[in-house]
């Protein structure tokens, strides 16, 4: 079992800037892939951006290309979501996820475990 735990969340003004954490614990390695995803009122999960393993690859969701950056300290068993010129349609509950494989992937079933979620909300 792996535990998953988010923190960071909070609410900004429009342009601002917002780091999200994910803490990994139990039963944790460094061999899989970990990724975010968030999740608005009465939308469906989405996907946000992923890392490698090794931190050598990176995937985005093309809405936030550009203003995001995932990163990884494998020694920490964190990981972490630096969000940039957020927008309001960047509003949503964060969620942390780890991959099943070291492979990147858009889809949530490629990843067996998930934090409870951390809230971001951009204000206009």
């Amino acid at each position: 079992q792996v535990q998953l735990a988010e923190s960071g969340g909070g609410l900004v003004q429009a342009g601002g800037s917002l780091r999200l954490s994910c803490a990994a614990s139990g039963r944790t390695s460094s061999n899989y892939a970990m990724g975010w995803f968030r999740q608005a009122p009465e939308k469906d999960r989405e996907f946000v951006a992923a890392i490698s393993r090794s931190s050598g690859n990176t995937l985005y969701a093309d809405t936030v290309k550009g203003r995001f950056t995932i990163s990884r300290d494998n020694a920490k068993n964190t990981v972490y979501l630096q969000m940039n010129s957020l927008k309001p349609e960047d509003t949503a509950v964060y969620y942390c996820a780890h991959g099943l494989t070291g492979l990147l992937y858009r889809r949530d079933s490629s990843y067996n475990y998930w934090g409870q979620g951390t809230q971001v909300t951009v204000s206009s």
